[in-house]
């Protein structure tokens, strides 16, 4: 053989024969038809062909048997027959190479890349590991094409996205309020702006869209999201108190987004404000004013009366033609989900940040693990949407679920392998959930009855809105107490219902409700099972009382007792432009010296105290279930007929 080269893999394959020429003949089964020497059965199912060699008989004798080995490509996991039907052997062959090495396989049994590998060399195969191509990633793939295919590929000016930060009670709220010229501070609890909002904004005829964080460091989570989406931070630091721990904490999360800071000193109208102290706390934490030869900016501004507004609103866009903010509006939309929650009237609703491209009604979208088609959109005005460009925030309805906020949201145009992928991300999701919720072994439960002292704080967490959930979930895994831990064995949008009840009967559980109150089934179901029941729309005030709980204080300093529950029946105007509701008792009493809520659609839209109770013309002290009475409420006028009220009082009671 002389006149060629063999390559390794022949030298092997040779070697092979010649031990097999060491088997006398004899002992060699003969074959019917012709009377020559039969290979073994697994060896003749894979020999493969045969290549023709040039040389002697003695070398062509050889390399008569000599086979090439084919390369086949591999799953990581494939069934028995599926790796009989690439190796194009007999599924027979494979379990019986399969048993002789000690594995028990049937034909639909599943065997890992490793297994195959191994079977597929004895049969004389070379493998290569081939990762399929996800759903996922083919719908990815598949997009980028289609980019590709719309886009002109011309990069725009868009409108910076400015996120507004700052301490609880800072007034960050009222100078975006000043900014838009809208009045939504009303509403909010206690200084605290409840969810994200997402508003645009026009200035020497230019947009700028802002997103409004909640000021306190509980937020934490929704806080790091608004920076993720962000051009500018805007930090609010009043000037007559000066920077706080929620000021580092909003400083902390806006370095780490990498973005510019834009410090507003509000508040300056007030007496003891003091913008030079400020100035000096944030010059110790590295923000240097621009006027003290650093290149931070610092505004003076009174939210109040509108000074500075507009030098605000300048430095907002010198800051953004710095960083040339570009985006493509020819592309397929891209965006992330800023607020989402279940409109009881319109469905599923969310609020996008369009990001890069342009969204349109009747687009198809994947949002996390949820599809569906927009069916309308809204400005923050409440106005339709034809269009909603970069950097553009808009309220879509259509969607076939609720999103979590922060998800991205994708326009595609292969709505069967969106969906697919949605369902896939939704399974993923719930796979990891139960892992994570994984019940301990049976050691270890007898483990930790034995000898851990542990204590676990279960709680249902209900809110008004996904973005709060988010936060408060991220606030509670904050919290460290030494021998104590807080479990949140169910979170969800919407009224504490009764089934919401019943799992906290069934967990220990207790229920904590923000912004949100029960349906009456599931307040009778709490009564009568002894469910505590916990009402917030502050975060600071719940996290006070689940530390409080957590260090063995169980009871908090004040217990809230429900006096009665009533039902807006009519809605009169009064001759001093103040609004009373005509009310039908439903449970309990109507106390004058009740405190009172308005429930809209399960959620808390209004906290406050009676003006006036009435029956008829008189004034009364209460009023009993299954009787009628007119309300007004202090500093309250938007009643409407269906609201539901919530007559109550604090009992002081002590700490165990």
């Amino acid at each position: 053989m002389a006149d060629r080269d063999l390559d390794l893999e022949t030298i092997e394959d040779l070697e092979e024969i010649l031990e097999e020429d060491e088997v006398p003949a004899a002992k060699r089964p003969k074959s019917k038809k012709t009377g020559a020497t039969k290979q073994s059965a697994p060896r003749a199912a894979v020999r493969g062909r045969e290549r023709p060699v040039r040389g002697g008989p003695q070398a062509g004798r050889a390399a008569t048997a000599v086979r090439v080995r084919r390369i086949i490509e591999l799953p990581p996991t494939m069934t028995v027959k599926e790796l009989a039907d690439s190796l194009g052997a007999s599924a027979a062959d494979v379990i019986r190479t399969l048993m002789q090495n000690g594995i028990m396989a049937t034909i639909n049994q599943q065997i890992d890349y490793d297994t195959a590998e191994i079977i597929a060399s004895e049969l004389g195969y070379e493998t290569r590991l081939v990762v399929p191509q996800t759903d996922e990633e083919k719908l990815l793939a598949e997009l980028e094409e289609e980019q590709k295919r719309v886009s002109k590929g011309v990069l725009q000016p868009r409108p910076p996205v400015i996120t507004v930060m700052g301490h609880v009670d800072h007034g960050k709220t009222k100078l975006l309020d000043t900014i838009r010229k809208t009045n939504v501070v009303a509403g909010e609890a206690g200084g605290i702006t409840q969810h994200i909002g997402a508003y645009q904004v026009e200035y020497q005829g230019r947009k700028i869209t802002f997103l409004d964080t909640p000021g306190h460091e509980a937020f934490t989570a929704m806080r790091a999201r608004g920076a993720q989406v962000t051009d500018i931070v805007v930090l609010v630091v009043a000037a007559d108190d000066g920077v706080r721990p929620q000021t580092l904490e909003a400083l902390a999360h806006a370095r780490a987004a990498n973005v510019p800071i834009v410090v507003a000193i509000n508040k300056i109208d007030r007496e003891g404000a003091n913008p030079d102290r400020v100035k000096q706390q944030l010059s110790e934490q590295g923000l240097v004013p621009d006027d003290w030869g650093g290149d931070t900016p610092f505004i003076p501004v009174s939210a109040l009366t509108g000074e500075g507004i507009q030098d605000l609103l300048s430095i907002l866009l010198l800051v953004a033609d710095m960083r040339e903010l570009k985006a493509d509006p020819t592309r397929l939309a891209e965006g992330t989900i800023i607020e989402a929650h279940l409109d009881p009237n319109q469905g599923p609703t969310a609020t996008v940040l369009v990001q890069n491209g342009t969204l349109k009604p009747r687009d198809f979208v994947l949002v996390g693990s949820v599809t569906g088609r927009i069916r309308v959109m809204f400005d923050d005005k409440g106005q339709k949407l034809r269009k909603a460009e970069p950097s553009t925030p808009a309220r879509i309805i259509g969607l076939e679920g609720v999103p979590e906020a922060g998800d991205k949201l994708l326009v595609v145009t292969d709505e069967k392998l969106a969906k697919q992928v949605a369902l896939q991300r939704a399974k993923a999701a719930q796979a990891a959930a139960l892992v994570s919720n994984r019940p301990a072994s049976l050691e270890e439960l007898f483990k930790n009855a034995s000898d851990s002292k542990e204590k676990e704080l279960n709680i249902i967490l209900k809110a008004d809105v996904q973005g709060s959930i988010g936060a408060i979930q991220h606030a509670l895994s904050q919290i460290q107490e030494e021998g104590a831990k807080i479990s949140i064995i169910y979170s969800g949008t919407g009224t504490i219902s009764e089934s919401d009840v019943k799992l906290a009967a069934a967990s220990n559980a207790i229920i904590i409700g923000f912004n949100v109150r029960p349906d009456p089934a599931a307040r009778k179901t709490a009564e009568a099972e002894k469910i505590d029941i916990r009402y917030y729309n502050v975060i600071y005030n719940l996290l006070d009382d689940v530390k409080a709980a957590l260090a063995g204080l169980l009871e908090p300093e004040s217990k809230e007792v429900i006096d009665g529950y009533a039902e807006v029946r009519a809605v009169f105007r009064l001759p001093n432009k103040e609004q009373a509701a005509g009310l039908y008792v439903l449970d309990g009493k109507a106390l004058r010296n009740s405190r009172v809520r308005v429930i809209r659609n399960g959620a808390v839209i209004y906290d406050g105290t009676v003006s006036s109770l009435k029956r008829f013309k008189d004034d009364v002290r209460e009023v009993a279930a299954g009787y009628e009475c007119g309300l007004t409420v202090a500093n309250f006028n938007d009643f409407q007929e269906g609201d539901h009220i919530e007559f109550y009082h604090t009992e002081q009671v002590s700490r165990q």
